[in-house]
């Protein structure tokens, strides 16, 4: 059934996740000095390659 969206209007907002991280924040100190990339292959099977929206590989 087709509604129609009464007058609302949609708003999007663009995030950065650079911003959303303070540039003083533990976790950025940490990336400097400790790979994570292990964790990719862990995942990598729970991502299906051909179906659906494919992940986006920020890496």
């Amino acid at each position: 059934m087709l509604r129609s969206n009464n007058g609302k209007q949609n708003a999007y907002e663009f995030v950065s996740i650079e911003d959303l991280v303070p540039h003083d924040h533990m976790l950025r100190k940490i990336d400097k000095y400790i790979s994570f990339e292990f964790i990719r292959e862990k995942v990598k099977p729970l991502y299906c390659e051909d179906n659906g929206r494919p992940a986006i590989d920020l890496g």
